[in-house]
């Protein structure tokens, strides 16, 4: 497979062949085109995918070892037979059909709908309308996200789980009034009482850029949930993690938005059993003394990938790095947190993470205004402003809208954050 510059090359001998062919000089030698790109052949080592990230569990040993996981037969990890769990290769989106099959599976009273579901943009409902349709849980809905989200609401009040997906994270906005203001009030006006015992509502809906959706089909919105009390928010990192917080989200009595990392397609194995991951905790991916990385979602895995350039730095890093960081001085060891769930925000943990390591970065793909990071800045600038030793940082989108053809430079890149992390290791 021809990597970027391979194919630029290739792109620009074509076209310069073309000019050739059409504009000789008539003495035998081709007349330049003056537009024909000039191609600047780069021998730098190309970043590793997403998918190489070291925190994907690619046995089912490893799978089976995710902390908190939590099988709901109660037989633990020898199984109902004794014998062991089964686990199975799937991607992002293969997890979140599994666990809405699971869903409706072991729940007579759950729905799913939405405005494509019958067959699903991202497949994550492919085949639950064959499966469960006759009996009329599975089916598509009018184009109007705010009818969707009221539905759901008065589906749940009844003592029903309600699984509602929007299409995309970019048009939730229309919902806003029936998320916000109905939903996540609901349970407190009603002192407990809403939704019917058996009853919850979850809105599902895939978020963040893929480098090529621009405005309206690669924003992060999560940051317009933070002020509302009684939602809970959650972002899963991977396979095994996207379903387990999904079946936890779905019978949990609050209601609950999961955003679904759309550029996640990669693969690892996850347990086939119904299982689930608590809500309302972060996890510790890497352990570590000087510093605390938070992220959540797709930039968790950025994040990871920063971290390693620093504790082990290529030759071509090595003069970019301060004398303190440099080989033979030891690595610096950098904790990486996975937040997991947003809100509500689990900043007992990160204080006690920053009370040990004195400093944080916190990154996310979503703009810095009203973001998660400015949040946890605030919190943890509070409650552990003794124990600093340097300025929080926040690595971030851009306070713009998503551009179309600079959707690459909005995102926070591997070198953004690995300045930032430099930047707070050496003040």
């Amino acid at each position: 497979m021809m990597n970027r510059t391979t194919r630029i090359a290739v792109i620009g001998r074509r076209y310069q062949s073309t000019v050739v062919a059409k504009n000789g000089n008539g003495n035998g030698k081709p007349r330049q085109s003056r537009s024909a790109p000039t191609i600047i052949e780069s021998k730098q080592p190309e970043e590793p995918s997403l998918g190489e990230s070291a925190h994907f569990k690619h046995t089912s040993e490893e799978a089976l070892a995710t902390p908190g996981i939590k099988f709901s037969d109660g037989h633990g990890l020898k199984g109902p037979t004794g014998r062991g769990r089964q686990t199975r290769r799937m991607n992002l989106y293969q997890a979140i059909r599994d666990a809405l099959g699971t869903a409706l599976a072991t729940n007579p009273k759950a729905f799913v709908f939405g405005e494509d579901v019958q067959t699903g943009v991202f497949r994550c409902t492919t085949g639950l309308v064959d499966e469960f349709g006759t009996q009329k849980r599975v089916f598509n809905t009018p184009l109007t996200e705010q009818g969707i989200a009221g539905f759901g609401i008065g589906l749940a009040s009844v003592g029903a789980c309600a699984i509602a997906e929007i299409q995309f994270g970019d048009y939730i906005f229309p919902a806003f009034d029936q998320l916000v203001n109905e939903a996540a009030k609901q349970r407190y006006a009603s002192g407990g009482a809403y939704p019917l015992p058996g009853g919850s509502l979850t809105i599902r809906a895939p978020i963040g850029s893929v480098g090529h959706g621009g405005l309206y089909h690669s924003q992060s919105p999560e940051g317009y949930f933070l002020g509302a009390a009684g939602l809970k928010v959650v972002i899963p990192r991977s396979p095994i993690q996207a379903k387990g917080l999904l079946l936890a989200a779905i019978r949990d009595p609050n209601p609950v938005l999961v955003f679904e990392p759309k550029i996640l397609l990669v693969v690892e194995e996850v347990p086939v059993d119904d299982y689930t991951l608590p809500l309302g905790h972060a996890e510790t991916v890497k352990e570590g003394s000087d510093l605390t990385v938070v992220s959540y979602g797709t930039p968790l895995h950025t994040s990871l990938r920063a971290i390693d350039l620093i504790c082990n730095p290529p030759p071509q890093l090595v003069s970019f790095l301060p004398n303190a960081l440099k080989p033979p001085n030891p690595a610096p060891s950098i904790q990486l947190i996975d937040l997991r769930t947003i809100s509500p925000m689990p900043i007992i943990e990160l204080v006690e993470s920053v009370k040990k390591t004195g400093r944080m970065v916190i990154v996310h793909e979503a703009g810095k205004s009203g973001s998660v990071g400015n949040d946890i800045a605030g919190e943890v600038g509070r409650r552990a402003f003794e124990y600093l030793e340097a300025p929080i940082g926040l690595v971030s989108g851009w306070d713009t809208p998503v551009p179309l053809t600079f959707e690459k430079f909005y995102q926070p890149d591997v070198i953004r954050v690995f300045d930032k992390l430099v930047e707070t290791l050496s003040y």
